[in-house]
């Protein structure tokens, strides 16, 4: 079922709104009339994206949330209906990753992916369904990232808290059809890397995320899209499809076939700042030579 008004009336609750994919959705959203209420930890970061979104002449509100944080994401939700009367769909976007060789991956860093990308949204799927069901139905969508789909060198937390994302997508949606309610669409979303400042960390060091990156409206617009035409799972621009394709034929082949690629590029030292396996690779020699 696709949202239970049009999304001119919609009250939409992105988390992650402060930068990247989330602004860009709330943005998009705003363009098309609809409520957004804006979630992240940093205020100011969000005043910035509401003014933007209000120029679009849309309501928005401001709700500085940590979604590690149970009760703040419950409390994100009941603040959401106490200010607009009720909740027609919800944005599962924040994210953070860590790169680099899976035994060398700090555990805090571990935790934390973890923490943010699947806890986050469980909580936000337990906080949003009951506001959901009570306004007759929605959409919930999640932002899983195309790694959900594949694997890559470098980005074992990652890939793992993303695949797990999309397994939850999965079965809940399932238990909703179990007990017969038809009226909430649960998505998922899978985009490429993309041009934004996503909390990447190796060794310490802020990096980019891996290539193929694409810019944050590509994703934010498949978002919106499944808003008003929800299913169950959208790649989000050719060079998240591509890497789709790369894989589907043979996982095996591909690993290899990336393993080599990365490998290749960890030798030559291209792309420094762009590649994950070259940054970890990289990161990873120089340590040894300094414990030398």
């Amino acid at each position: 079922m696709a949202l239970s008004r049009p999304l001119a009336q919609a009250v939409v609750v992105i988390t992650g709104a402060s930068s990247g994919t989330g602004a860009a959705t709330a943005l998009e959203v705003a363009r098309n009339g609809g409520t957004v209420v804006l979630a992240a930890r940093g205020e100011a970061a969000l005043d910035a994206v509401a003014e933007r979104c209000r120029a679009f002449g849309g309501r928005t509100a401001v709700l500085p949330t940590d979604v590690t944080d149970p009760t703040a994401v419950t409390h994100l939700a009941e603040s959401a209906v106490a200010i607009f009367g009720r909740l027609d769909a919800w944005v599962n976007n924040a994210t953070t990753g860590a790169v680099g060789l899976f035994e060398e991956i700090p555990l805090a860093q571990l935790r934390r992916v973890i923490e943010v990308n699947l806890l986050g949204a469980a909580y936000g799927m337990r906080a949003a369904l009951p506001h959901l069901r009570a306004s007759g139905g929605g959409v919930l969508v999640n932002n899983a990232s195309a790694l959900a789909a594949i694997a890559m060198p470098y980005q074992s937390i990652y890939n793992a808290a993303k695949q797990g994302v999309r397994g939850l997508a999965d079965t809940v949606r399932q238990e909703l059809r179990v007990t017969g309610e038809r009226g909430i669409a649960i998505c998922t979303v899978l985009p490429a890397g993309t041009a934004a400042p996503v909390r990447r960390y190796a060794a310490g060091r802020r990096i980019a995320p891996p290539p193929p990156v694409q810019p944050p409206e590509v994703a934010a617009h498949t978002i919106v899209r499944l808003l008003n035409r929800p299913r169950r799972e959208a790649y989000a621009g050719g060079a998240a499809a591509l890497l789709r394709f790369t894989w589907r034929p043979s996982p095996l082949a591909a690993e290899a076939r990336r393993g080599t690629t990365f490998r290749v590029s960890a030798m030559l030292g291209l792309a420094a700042g762009t590649a994950a396996g070259t940054i970890a690779a990289v990161t990873r020699r120089n340590a040894r030579a300094r414990r030398w």
